[in-house]
């Protein structure tokens, strides 16, 4: 992709986007993840209705009156975003490519992130960790962040959610509110990664998949290609005994994603290439919102 055409792409997503973020999301998005991290602000006299949880015994002890822990909200919050940028990404048969999708709602959470003063970062991964970006604040980081998305070209087409998890636990310290934005589609078991990212970070998933990743139409005899190991096949699409294994197979993974994350405590939206995820997404930061209160 040229320069110019980038340029047009990244200002396109930029003006859909932040309008978004600015309108629709920006409240939703505090009421869902600010507050989640308290500190410690200072010591006070008890006064009848406090919390006996937050009795400083120590303080307590020493003036021989109860004093209790006083906390505030954080008031600057990371956003990560783990975006998959396998193979898999530029599939898109109906409606948008996976990757185009991902940019849209990279670039909503991250303007909605930058309208509550936070800091975004950014980890691509495949098989591999491709790229970091360290969290900032600021217009012309989202835009950053944007064009890598859509022009980024990955060393691997594999895919490895496990080694992503992996790097974001180990890489960050501070808690941050993370997304994992993805079709999903992975052969490797993520689910013991997942729990401890879960415990450590605010981590929520954002499937995003294509309408033909779970049914195949019949079509008759069709050349095939793996995106992400670049196989080619030959399949007979009018065979209905294939087209049955085939959503059955989609339907199994689902169960076991939907499995996986629910064990973990990780809310998912899933979202399709030819629809609008403004649904979804606002459906995800509602039930976080109201699982905070």
């Amino acid at each position: 992709m040229d320069a110019n055409e980038l340029l047009k792409k990244v200002r396109k997503i930029e003006i859909k986007t932040r309008g978004l973020s600015q309108n629709i999301f920006a409240g939703e998005y505090h009421s869902a993840y600010k507050g989640r991290g308290v500190i410690f602000s200072e010591v006070r006299e008890y006064v009848p209705g406090d919390d006996v949880r937050d009795i400083d015994w120590n303080v307590t002890a020493r003036h021989n009156k109860p004093f209790v822990k006083v906390y505030e909200e954080e008031r600057e919050l990371t956003v990560m975003l783990l975006v998959d940028v396998s193979g898999s990404r530029l599939f898109g048969a109906a409606g948008d490519n996976k990757m185009e999708k991902m940019a849209e709602i990279a670039a909503t959470l991250a303007f909605s992130s930058i309208q509550n003063n936070d800091k975004v970062g950014m980890i691509l991964f495949s098989d591999k960790i491709e790229k970091f970006i360290p969290p900032k604040k600021g217009r012309r980081h989202i835009l950053l962040l944007i064009r890598e998305i859509i022009n980024f070209v990955p060393e691997s087409q594999g895919t490895d959610i496990d080694v992503a998890l992996r790097f974001m636990t180990n890489a960050l310290k501070k808690r941050t509110a993370a997304f994992l934005i993805s079709d999903l589609i992975d052969s490797h078991d993520y689910s013991q990664s997942l729990v401890i990212a879960s415990r450590k970070h605010d981590l929520a998933a954002i499937q995003v998949y294509d309408r033909r990743d779970a049914e195949i139409p019949d079509v008759g005899l069709v050349k095939m290609r793996d995106l992400e190991t670049g196989r080619d096949a030959w399949i007979d699409t009018g065979s209905k005994k294939l087209r049955k294994m085939y959503a059955k197979a989609w339907y199994d993974r689902q169960q076991w994603i939907a499995g996986v994350l629910a064990k973990s405590g990780v809310d998912m939206a899933s979202v399709t290439t030819d629809e609008d995820f403004v649904k979804s997404l606002l459906g995800l930061f509602r039930r976080r919102g109201v699982a905070r209160h």
